[in-house]
């Protein structure tokens, strides 16, 4: 036989993604003994929540045929009886088993199982193939399913596989693969047994902590976590860190310091970034050095001259509004940087240092400036070229670093999905001021909101976003007004 023990080949349908927020709607499950002998099981369960239109599409599962199905709670001591010592077996196992630990968790009851995913077992069988999904899996094997979606049918899926796998291959090649698929990550000492296995694999941020809490509750001192980060793949980024950390110093003392992560799942990758840039600078980690708060952002201004040309003035964020001020070329961390990289395109492009303010003239007005004199300027300060000329060579050597102002007349939403999961981002004059993931907290980042803060990486990460494909909801007129257009945004997806 393929397995020494009993297996469970297991499927389940959703509200959505996330097993923290969203909820099993039904189950369908094959109980497969040593001997080769099946038993089904399946249930609708009532999530005592909404179904999304979206989701009533996708699975065939309406509002109205669960609600007089069971709670979760009325078949967990059965289902934890048919789980009870057999191998997990999912198709994408991480989602099926986050969304079962999870229910177990609400009513207090510990849930672990051995787990084998057989869409990684997939992978490593049949390594020649780009895809790997069930449909896939369907095609290849050439069987026929009704009611795909459906908790039973995609369940007796995995048991064609499992059989069809077994005329495919030698059995010590396949337990060899099932082995190595089902090997579990080495962790770092101090982590809670299983605490890695409730991580999703969705986008989000997450945060490292050399303690268990966030806080001294005793003093109130807030405890500072080792390091935040970003995914796509929350779980997957996560364990990478522990893998690599013979290969790099700061993952090893990561490893070494680490008691306790925390994760926040958001809708996509722009969600991820806007919180793990605001996280880094609020929070401080002592292993992040990018995206720390720099507090000598500066750029360069150009001005128009008494004599009608151009010159160049360099600003500072805390004078004027980076976001809504005209003709501001790059953005810098300190006046140094801003100096050397100005001196340079001077040197590329064969600008006056003098013309540019970065050398201040002699008495006489035929001085040459230095650039000049070792043959790295033109020579419109001594009058051999004509300050129109040279006025368009700079703004042709400033183009690329034109600084973008804020393209809207006030706040707007930035909508992102994943799997069904919806967030609205608040942004004003290039500043984060939060995330809308129910209408309860739309008027409360409105009515909150404060003069923006211009930051250096918040304006790249939304200067990447906004380029036409995000879809943006303009937020004009009164807080009780930008409330309501997020409301209808919730509205249309609901």
């Amino acid at each position: 036989m393929l397995f020494d023990r009993p297996v469970v080949c297991i499927d389940l349908e959703t509200t959505g993604a996330s097993p923290q927020q969203d909820r099993i709607t039904e189950i369908g499950l094959i109980e497969i003994s040593p001997d080769g002998s099946l038993q089904e099981w399946s249930t609708l369960i009532n999530p005592q929540t909404r179904i999304s239109e979206f989701i009533e599409r996708l699975t065939g599962i309406s509002n109205a045929m669960v609600a007089d199905a069971p709670r979760f709670e009325d078949i967990a001591e059965e289902l934890q009886q048919r789980l009870q010592g057999r191998i997990f077996i999912a198709h994408n196992a991480r989602f099926d088993y986050a969304f079962i630990k999870n229910a177990f968790k609400r009513m207090d009851v510990h849930f672990r199982a051995d787990t084998l995913c057989t869409v990684r077992l997939s992978r490593r069988l049949y390594p020649q193939y780009f895809k790997h999904n069930l449909d896939s899996l369907i095609q290849r094997m050439g069987i026929t399913t009704a009611a795909r979606h459906r908790a039973m049918t995609d369940a007796r899926v995995l048991v064609d596989f499992l059989a069809w796998i077994q005329r495919d291959h030698p059995l010590e090649t396949l337990r060899d693969a099932i082995r190595q698929v089902m090997a579990k990550p080495a962790l770092p000492p101090h982590l809670p047994e299983g605490l890695v296995d409730d991580i999703p694999d969705s986008p989000g941020v997450y945060l490292f902590y050399g303690d268990r809490h966030n806080g001294d509750q005793a003093t109130g001192k807030q405890v500072m976590p080792l390091y935040v980060g970003k995914s796509n793949s929350l779980r997957g980024r996560v364990l990478s860190h522990f893998s690599g950390d013979h290969r790099s110093t700061k993952e090893l003392r990561i490893s070494q310091q680490i008691k306790h992560i925390e994760w926040h799942e958001t809708a996509g990758e722009l969600g991820a970034l806007l919180l793990e840039a605001r996280l880094v600078k609020a929070l401080q980690p002592v292993h992040n050095q990018r995206l720390r708060r720099e507090n000598d952002l500066c750029t360069w201004q150009m001005l128009t001259r008494e004599d009608g040309h151009k010159t160049l003035a360099l600003r500072y964020a805390a004078d004027i509004d980076f976001a809504l001020t005209a003709d501001l070329y790059g953005m810098f961390t300190s006046q140094r940087q801003a100096i050397e990289i100005l001196r340079n395109l001077a040197d590329a492009h064969r600008l006056c240092l003098i013309q540019l303010g970065l050398e201040k003239p002699s008495r006489g007005k035929s001085t040459p400036c230095f650039g000049y004199q070792i043959k790295k300027c033109r020579g419109v300060c001594v009058g051999k070229e004509p300050a129109l000329q040279h006025d368009l060579r700079l703004m042709e050597a400033l183009a690329k670093l034109k600084v973008r102002t804020w393209p809207y007349p006030g706040a707007v939403a930035v909508r992102e999905t994943f799997a069904g999961k919806q967030e609205l981002h608040i942004i004003d004059r290039w500043s984060y001021l939060g995330t809308a993931r129910d209408e309860a907290d739309i008027e409360h980042i409105l009515s909150g909101k404060a003069d923006p803060v211009f930051d250096l990486d918040t304006f790249k990460i939304l200067s990447r976003h906004l380029n036409g494909e995000a879809e943006v909801l303009p937020l004009t007129g009164s807080n009780r007004h930008a409330a309501g257009a997020l409301d209808d945004a919730f509205r249309q997806d609901n």
